[in-house]
């Protein structure tokens, strides 16, 4: 008898997160149980029932409470998986604060970072060690991660860092926010930058000490750029929209690499852009009066 996939996605209500659990639930087994996540309780139960009755789903959708701020709440929800099933076959961290090009990027720094890194520290050490053979971990990033679009000052915070020294880096960077000294030390403005950057330091740091016996189980942890979504955090920094894809086409190269039959040993570790890993010294320091939430 085959043994029920499990799958989890954060930040899962609207947008790109509920088309990855959408996909999932369609794509995966009738005895498969997806965790559509969220940190409002309504929203999250509303989500669940309408994608447990969408034409076309297969899997068990369920819908859990998890502010991915708490990062105790992340640890419990990984053990319990690991007691109720064995471990964990998916997890796409996915959570994301919406920031208007009107804020405050120093304002809603702390908000940002919690959501966009600690979270996905704490999903990379609490999943990391439940994940089952042939498991995915992905970490939805953009193609401001390569190390390029940071100032060179910054490079060596990042660049063959372990997850402690990628942690310590972005706590320096709010610090230095909080500070008003982020400008002095090369950090942009724009939030988006140094915390995809990170997102992919810390995917990379994880994905060094386990890339052997990984590779042997079949198991993928990579960071994901599903491009130019059309989604409510993203449209208000676009003036041109005709490029973005619907957050089910963007959901769809994230989806292939879930239900890839092989991992490609190029891809392990990597920023992948529909099937393509990006370079990590690629890019350049962005000029500060762009807007930033580039996919």
């Amino acid at each position: 008898m085959k043994t029920p996939r499990i799958a989890l996605v954060t930040g899962a209500n609207q947008g790109l997160g509920r088309a990855l659990v959408e996909g999932l639930a369609a794509r995966a087994g009738a005895d498969d149980v997806v965790l559509l996540t969220g940190r409002d309780e309504r929203r999250v139960t509303e989500a669940a029932r309408e994608v447990a009755l969408r034409p076309g789903t297969r899997a068990r959708v369920e819908g859990r409470v998890l502010d991915v701020t708490d990062t105790d709440a992340i640890d419990r929800l990984a053990d319990e998986l690991a007691a109720r099933h064995g471990g964990v076959d998916v997890v796409i961290s996915n959570a994301v604060t919406r920031v208007l090009p009107e804020d405050s990027q120093a304002a809603r720094a702390d908000e940002f970072i919690d959501v966009s890194n600690t979270a996905a520290h704490a999903i990379l050490r609490s999943f990391g060690p439940v994940l089952r053979s042939g498991a995915r971990l992905l970490v939805v990033a953009s193609s401001l991660g390569t190390l390029g679009h940071l100032d060179p000052r910054l490079h060596h915070l990042f660049d063959g860092a372990g997850l402690d020294q990628v942690e310590y880096a972005v706590e320096s960077w709010r610090t230095a926010v909080h500070h008003n000294t982020a400008a002095e030390a090369g950090w942009p403005r724009w939030l988006n930058v140094p915390s995809k950057v990170a997102q992919v330091a810390a995917v990379r740091a994880v994905a060094a000490t386990r890339r052997d016996r990984d590779l042997a189980a079949g198991t993928l942890i990579a960071a994901v750029c599903p491009g130019m979504v059309d989604t409510a955090t993203s449209r208000p920094w676009f003036d041109d929209h005709g490029g973005a894809q619907s957050p089910a086409d963007a959901a769809r190269a994230v989806l292939d690499l879930v239900f890839a039959e092989h991992v490609d040993r190029a891809l392990y570790g990597e920023l992948i852009r529909f099937g393509r890993a990006l370079d990590w010294y690629g890019g350049t320091p962005p000029v500060e009066q762009d807007r930033m939430l580039t996919p």
